[in-house]
């Protein structure tokens, strides 16, 4: 377990720099291209059996203990420490993160993004592959930000050499907004190592903030929470998202959302909750109503563009339903309970699948008609994607009633757990305040559904007319986008497996490492 771990994390930077070389002769084909992209099907599947069978072996009667791990003193001067594990928390994160990569290379291999060579697109997949794994697995808070970082810059290179218009522009503001957050972030994680003497975090979670002073930990959790907050990305330091969604190749955006999203919440999980209680206490409040902002101006956006004569773009759609769909994230995290927190990994888990699968399916509908602006999209009469490609329409339809959180599917636990999580808050924090937030943010949930309900009828109905059928889904959509709706049905049908995991692990966190 402890080498499949690490198997996990290193094997694709091994893969990269393989990437990146000249091909042996046997394996070159016809094709040099399709050699490196079959290279990086290869390498993520690799990766991907590799967490299947460690989530297999993973001892699911103790899901609070961490397990596979490894811990090597790295730099002895600072007490640095190479230190892997993984809990009930962080397992179906590390089994979303290989899933998706996977089914994006996969993906990629028959539909390549224009571009450059593949061999760059290539590597580049596989180092934020890395980054994202060792961000879920890492036990030490200077590892932890290292792993944080590194997923930066292959995005940005992703999204400035192989995505659509404003590409340059949106790339860079993605790199200035999460760079700027990240250095406030690490002068927080030193403080804590520093006034703890330790960046080990399962000592740091176990001693419960109780070596560190509570004006300490509020500045901790104020420094920390802004670099976690535009990863997220909370209102208002989500501004750089949409555009970098619009901008990104369809793989990109699919990553972007259904991956490096759940960064930053995993932070405010795995590192303020259970070793800044105090700080979290303080600043509950506000990052609750910073969220329920940002559910409902996530959703008045949405609806801002799905409105005929708007101009609006779907795939920008889509990036402004995630800032209302983190909201409840972060609700949930703000409540200190564990309801909330369950709640808001589940949401985590949820809004990787069905955001993934969304912007797929956007992906798809903009390669077969040129544009995926909503007015053009729709037309006189409508796209009549259930007439013109129906097995398209229809994975479209359910996306879209996944995402407003219909009950049986899996968007629906984590926002109901998050609402639950708000109705009852942690000893101490103003019980009005949160029905409050429970309230605007239900209400948030009314507004999710008109807009995707308008997004539905604007491009699915519709007359048949003239124009000649569009390509319906394709052999490797489906095999792209099936482990998503299948995903997708099962945790709403069948929650128990995702809390079964997470709850034990949360009530350790937040009860100070006591199980």
């Amino acid at each position: 377990m402890q080498v499949l771990l690490a198997f996990i994390v290193v094997i694709p930077l091994v893969g990269a720099v393989a990437a990146l070389l000249p091909a042996p002769p046997g394996l070159k084909g016809k094709d040099p291209d399709q050699a490196v992209l079959r290279h990086g099907v290869t390498v993520t599947g690799a990766i991907l059996v590799a967490a299947i069978v460690l989530a297999a072996g993973f001892d699911h009667d103790h899901p609070s203990k961490m397990q596979a791990t490894t811990d090597i003193s790295w730099i002895p001067a600072l007490d640095v420490r190479i230190h892997l594990g993984i809990d009930g928390i962080s397992l179906p994160l590390l089994v979303l993160t290989a899933l998706l990569t996977f089914l994006c290379a996969l993906y990629s291999y028959f539909k390549m993004p224009e571009g450059p060579s593949p061999k760059a697109f290539v590597a580049l997949l596989l180092v934020l592959e890395s980054g994202t794994l060792a961000t879920f697995a890492v036990l030490d808070l200077l590892l932890f930000f290292l792993a944080f970082e590194m997923v930066l810059i292959p995005m940005y290179f992703l999204i400035a050499r192989w995505g659509g218009a404003k590409k340059q522009a949106a790339a860079w503001k993605f790199i200035l907004y999460t760079l700027l957050g990240s250095v406030v972030m690490l002068l927080g994680l030193l403080l804590i190592g520093l006034k703890s003497g330790t960046f080990d975090m399962v000592a740091l979670a176990t001693d419960n903030g109780r070596g560190l002073t509570s004006s300490v930990q509020v500045i901790a959790v104020l420094a920390i929470g802004v670099g976690l907050a535009v990863k997220t990305p909370m209102w208002p330091l989500h501004s750089w998202l949409p555009d970098a969604h619009t901008a990104a190749p369809t793989v990109g955006s699919v990553l972007l959302a259904g991956v490096l999203l759940k960064m930053g919440t995993y932070g405010f999980v795995r590192i303020l909750l259970p070793i800044t209680p105090d700080g979290m206490h303080t600043f509950a409040p506000y990052l609750a109503a910073f969220a329920v902002v940002g559910i409902i101006y996530g959703s008045l956006a949405c609806l801002a563009l799905v409105r005929p004569g708007s101009k609006g773009d779907l795939k920008r759609l889509i990036a402004y339903s995630s800032v209302g769909h983190m909201g409840f994230v972060l609700l949930g995290i703000a409540s200190m309970t564990p309801t909330g927190v369950n709640g808001a990994l589940f949401a985590n888990i949820a809004h990787g699948l069905i955001t993934g699968l969304l912007f797929f399916l956007v992906g798809a509908v903009k390669d077969r008609y040129g544009t995926a602006d909503l007015d053009t999209l729709s037309g006189a009469t409508g796209a009549a994607l259930y007439g013109r490609a129906p097995r398209l329409g229809g994975l479209l339809a359910f996306a879209a009633v996944a995402s407003l959180g219909l009950p049986g599917l899996a968007g629906f636990w984590g926002e109901m757990l998050a609402l639950f999580g708000s109705f009852d808050p942690a000893d101490g924090l103003s019980r009005p305040a949160f029905l409050t937030f429970m309230s605007i943010a239900a209400f948030g949930t009314l507004l999710t559904a008109a807009y995707m309900l308008m997004v539905v009828r604007r491009v699915c109905m519709g007359e048949k007319h003239e124009e000649p059928q569009l390509a319906d889904v394709q052999t490797y959509e489906f095999a792209a986008w099936t482990p998503l709706v299948a995903l997708t049905v099962l945790a709403g049908l069948w929650p128990a497996v995702l809390l079964g995991l997470t709850d034990p692990a949360v009530q350790k966190l937040l009860a100070g490492g006591k199980s």
